[in-house]
């Protein structure tokens, strides 16, 4: 446990030798208490009632509240879920000792420590100087955490890029930032694509099923799907597609922006809806909802062909990634609760292991374990149960009800 120590407050010198003169006069009238001496203790108690005005003029009266200690403590902060740390802070003056309780014992007169309760926890600060002693206590409110399961989060945020296998993108030179992600996060080693082309694997994504390979598809979906367990949930949504041409717009391709590659501009829930409609908006509006604090529960995050390395480069990709979710990385709420996910929907056209090919899923944030790899397999479905599991959903859509959970990626 961490403790940064600082010692201020206690007595002053003064104060101090004056104490030190109280007990030595009052060594005569202890040592001889059997023939009381009663001048000797009367020139003691003459000479503790004249210390009780040192520093001070006037009247003696009422002078040990002078040197009455106080002190303050603080828990910050004061949530939090089982497994995280919370720091406590606390300031003294007049204090010789302070204690603070539940274990932790005799401290400096300033100073912090973190603390990892279990459970609620009230901790309390004691201060002990020459006028008395005062406390101040400061509660911890621990929530349970999920035990081996998946946690309860705030805010996910998936980010898809397209058509390049895993070896292609892990460990490539070209893409320095998502791969600084996969270090300091999560990387799923073993993660696989569905089918090809990139369709199915945008539906089996947000419904848990293929729907169709055919990426020119122009149907409406009624099958469940994250919007509609998202809502049941009591939870929020946005779609931010690059290159939208506008807020609700769920027509065809405006290259570069690419239909199939937002599957939520295909469900009946948000096609019969023109309250879910304003949920489908340009990825411009993601960074004015980032800056305002009023990123939804859940934002899918679509760039545009050019950025997602459909057409452009990795490079390009990397550039893009780096520039938009770097602001999200030191976002204060997103540092509380979030989870940031970017995941390939399809490997090269070559690759057909699993369905659609071997591909690079990275996920990071505060919950996320550091440098954690992953060998288990897992697919999209996998990550469609994730994010509903960890908003609270209780219904998994299609192949989802029967994935693997990804709670290992998870302190």
């Amino acid at each position: 446990m961490g403790v940064a120590r600082a010692v201020h407050g206690g007595a002053t010198q003064q104060q101090q030798l004056c104490s030190y003169e109280v007990a030595s006069r009052m060594r005569p009238v202890v040592n001889r208490i059997k023939n009381v001496f009663v001048a000797s203790a009367v020139a003691a108690s003459l000479f503790i009632i004249g210390c009780s005005g040192v520093g001070n003029s006037g009247s003696t009266s009422g002078n040990n509240n002078n040197f009455k200690p106080t002190v303050s403590l603080t828990a910050m902060p004061t949530s939090i879920t089982a497994g995280q740390s919370a720091t406590l802070t606390w300031s003294s003056t007049n204090a010789t000792v302070v204690t603070i309780d539940q274990g932790i014992g005799v401290e400096p007169a300033t100073g912090s420590l973190q603390v990892s309760p279990n459970a609620t926890t009230t901790y309390t600060a004691t201060a002990q100087g020459l006028g008395g002693q005062a406390s101040a206590s400061a509660t911890v409110t621990v929530s349970p955490g999920n035990p081996g399961g998946v946690p309860a989060l705030g805010h996910i945020v998936i980010v898809l890029e397209e058509n390049h296998s895993f070896s292609d993108v892990i460990g490539n030179s070209s893409m320095p930032y998502l791969n600084q992600l996969a270090m300091s996060g999560g990387l799923a080693t073993q993660y696989f694509a569905d089918t090809h082309p990139s369709i199915g694997n945008y539906f089996e994504l947000t419904t848990g099923q293929i729907i169709t390979n055919d990426d020119s598809f122009n149907q409406t979906v009624n099958v469940d799907n994250i919007v509609r367990e998202l809502l049941t949930a009591g939870k929020t949504w946005k779609s931010y597609a690059e290159s939208l041409p506008s807020a609700g717009y769920l027509g065809g391709d405006v290259y570069p922006y690419l239909r199939h590659h937002n599957p939520f501009t295909y469900f009946s829930d948000i096609a019969n809806s023109t309250t879910l409609q304003a949920n489908v908006v340009p990825f411009s509006q993601f960074s004015s909802d980032l800056a305002a604090n009023q990123l939804p529960n859940f934002s899918f995050i679509a760039p545009n062909a050019l950025d997602d390395a459909h057409d452009g480069t990795l490079a390009q990709a990397d550039s893009w990634l780096k520039t938009n979710l770097a602001p999200l990385l030191a976002n204060a709420t997103f540092q509380q609760d979030g989870l940031l996910i970017v995941v390939f929907d399809e490997s090269v056209i070559t690759d057909f292991a699993h369905g659609g090919g071997q591909v690079a899923m990275v996920m990071t944030g505060p919950r996320v374990k550091t440098g954690f790899r992953s060998t288990t397999l897992y697919q999209h479905q996998s990550t469609l149960r994730l994010i509903l599991e960890a908003l609270g959903a209780k219904q998994f859509p299609g192949d989802a009800a029967t994935a693997p959970e990804m709670s290992e990626f998870f302190k």
